[in-house]
């Protein structure tokens, strides 16, 4: 099979994924969850005109400097004056105070002197100052909340402001990650010959957790078919929306991943793609399930989760935005001519007095190295056959999660 381009191979990965089910949550349980409707307000805010400062309501025709006013009441937060402010009165108000009929302006505590039932004026009012007026936040009926947006902090805040308890929101998808190697153990063990420390496992959890998704742990199948074919059934037992595996993409002989799918049933979109790193990366379906199988190699399979399962689990929490967003840049250094695959070089990125984002390539490029890959921040993107290139020429990178 030739070498699936990279574009060719996301578009496969992506093909005809619907949204999950939407479930009902409450606002507590609804942080980066992802919308499944537009959110209009219930109820108008401020429902009514309110003051912004603690002073005195008044009428602004009456509050010239030196004048002094009879203060006939007072307003706080949730206890409105019943009455109204005539010529010649004023109301004590607060922060947050209904403004009374008849005023128009609030004059702030610190521009009054206050003796007993008057208050004289020291600075005078101006019409309309120091009052919110009603509707000035959003009024009953606008859509503040669209379908497809994750949920912020701040959106939670206005979603409780606009009087909705509860969201409807996409259900989270599930992700099961196998790992396939006789020679991989646990950290915190003392290896044996031949065997190193499995780490590919615990970037691609969070990687999914920071996506929205749950993530099932199917642990380490030993390099037999029986194992990981039994891998690849619990992963459908438990409702899995996705399976990735990392290991045994090859076609060694004691790579038996794909030999593994295919048994089960699963159909293979593709099993090589014209990538750096990474070339090894499987695709398939079986029914609702959809696979995605990385490398081994440690980068390899941070990269292209990054670039392949990222994109899915957004598709399918229904997210408006699943690509990743590309950004310009300029190289920090001299580049090689590239050949028929697409690379993603790892590299950091130093932004300069006048703005301008420099993209420095780590030293090493090689798909085992995992402190390179931690000192990354961005991934700079190089097309097939990309001639030579000098410092200073634009290019484009992919941010990295923090």
């Amino acid at each position: 099979m030739a070498l699936m381009p990279v574009s060719d191979a996301l578009a496969a990965v992506l093909a005809g994924v619907e949204p999950l089910a939407e479930e009902k949550v409450g606002l507590d349980e609804a942080y980066h969850r992802v919308l499944a409707y537009d959110v209009a307000a219930r109820r108008t805010q401020p429902p009514e005109a309110m003051s912004a400062m603690d002073g005195y309501a008044v009428r602004a025709a009456d509050a010239a400097v030196e004048s002094r006013l009879t203060v006939i009441g007072e307003v706080a937060a949730g206890r409105p004056f019943a009455g109204s402010v005539g010529p010649g009165e004023a109301v004590r108000i607060f922060t947050g105070g209904v403004v009374p009929d008849g005023a128009d302006a609030v004059v702030i505590q610190e521009d009054t002197a206050a003796d007993g039932k008057h208050v004289t004026i020291k600075e005078a009012a101006i019409f309309g100052r120091h009052i919110r007026p009603a509707g000035v936040d959003f009024r009953e009926g606008d859509v503040l909340l669209r379908k497809g947006i994750r949920l912020t902090e701040r959106d939670l805040a206005l979603a409780a402001g606009m009087n909705h308890p509860q969201l409807a929101v996409i259900r989270r998808p599930k992700v099961a990650i196998l790992a396939s190697g006789d020679e991989l153990v646990m950290p915190g063990t003392t290896p044996g010959p031949g065997q190193i420390v499995y780490s590919n496992g615990y970037a691609l959890h969070a990687l999914a957790r920071s996506e929205g998704a749950e993530t099932i742990d199917l642990g380490i199948a030993a390099d037999t078919l029986e194992a990981t074919s039994a891998g690849i059934r619990r992963a459908r037992e438990s409702g899995a929306d996705i399976l990735v595996t990392t290991g045994g993409a090859s076609v060694g002989d004691h790579d038996l991943v794909q030999q593994a799918l295919k048994g089960e049933g699963i159909a293979m979109a593709f099993w090589k793609i014209a990538i750096r790193p990474g070339k090894p990366m499987m695709h398939g379906r079986l029914g609702a399930m959809r696979v995605i199988g990385l490398p081994g190699n440690p980068v390899s399979s941070y990269v292209c989760a990054f670039l392949f399962m990222v994109p899915l689990i957004r598709a399918l929490s229904g997210r408006s935005v699943i690509h990743h967003q590309r950004e310009r840049a300029v190289l920090a250094c001299d580049l090689g001519a590239n050949d028929q695959r697409e690379d993603y070089l790892r590299a950091r990125l130093e932004v300069r007095d006048d703005g301008t984002r420099v993209a420095l390539p780590v030293s090493h490029q090689d798909s085992s190295l995992l402190a390179n890959l931690a000192a990354a921040q961005v991934l700079l993107v190089r097309a097939p056959f990309a001639p030579k290139a000098v410092a200073g020429t634009p290019c484009e990178v992919l941010r990295l999660p923090v």
